[in-house]
């Protein structure tokens, strides 16, 4: 196998075990009578995937998982455009794929309902707050912005080596304690388009907004990293 395709298996892998990990313990975890891990745990569950991913294909792929980053990575000079949309195909799919084995476990316990959410990303009547589309929109742009922030800062030639996976997954914990209630949290179109699938009508009439602001939001955060960085980072 080509080194393209190794890395583009190491996004679709890697994307999977985002979705599995983070939004299946919204699915299956968080609300588990007595011993449930509560939006807290998920939000750290989000940061885990990423950070073991991070030391299990960083090497391969650079561990984008996220079609906003790899946007961020190619807006700030450090990933080539030749690879851009292949990464993103890998990631969606792997993400839909991952969703799918989420849905076949979920669908096990009686009384499953993915009407009820399925962890999907939402404004308005569908955010878990009640939060409106524009504040949907500017927290999405916003969080992802900073996301891309940590992301090149922490693996900046100058950065500690070895420690980008710690402050890339501890960022992604902080994103989603400070965002949950907003939009449960997306900041990745992949993500957002794994779980909205299986659920349809109204997930499916909101994702395009969680594509449009985390893009929109990296765009911004490789902006502010290019005139606070160096240009050998």
């Amino acid at each position: 196998m080509n080194t393209n395709m190794k890395q583009y298996g190491a996004e679709f892998f890697g994307t999977f075990w985002l979705v599995l990990g983070g939004c299946g313990s919204a699915v299956l975890a968080a609300g588990v009578p007595q011993f449930g891990i509560g939006f807290m745990g998920v939000s750290l569950a989000f940061g885990l995937t990423v950070l073991t991913m991070a030391y299990a294909i960083g090497h391969i792929s650079g561990c984008h998982l996220n079609p906003a980053v790899s946007v961020g990575l190619w807006a700030s000079g450090r990933f080539p455009a030749n690879k851009l949309l292949p990464y993103i195909v890998a990631q969606v799919a792997g993400g839909v794929v991952a969703g799918g084995v989420l849905f076949l476990i979920a669908s096990g316990k009686v009384g499953f309902d993915v009407s009820a959410g399925f962890a999907s990303n939402g404004y308005g009547e569908h955010s878990p707050g009640g939060y409106s589309l524009l504040a949907a929109l500017v927290t999405e742009v916003v969080m992802t912005m900073m996301f891309l922030l940590i992301i090149l800062g922490a693996t900046s030639k100058r950065a500690p080596a070895g420690f980008a996976p710690l402050a890339i997954g501890l960022g992604l914990t902080l994103i989603h304690l400070i965002s949950i209630p907003v939009t449960n949290t997306s900041v990745n179109p992949a993500r957002s388009t794994a779980v909205a699938l299986y659920v349809g009508d109204w997930a499916v009439g909101q994702l395009w907004m969680f594509w449009l602001a985390p893009i929109v939001g990296a765009l911004l955060g490789a902006a502010v990293y290019r005139m606070i960085g160096n240009s050998d980072d």
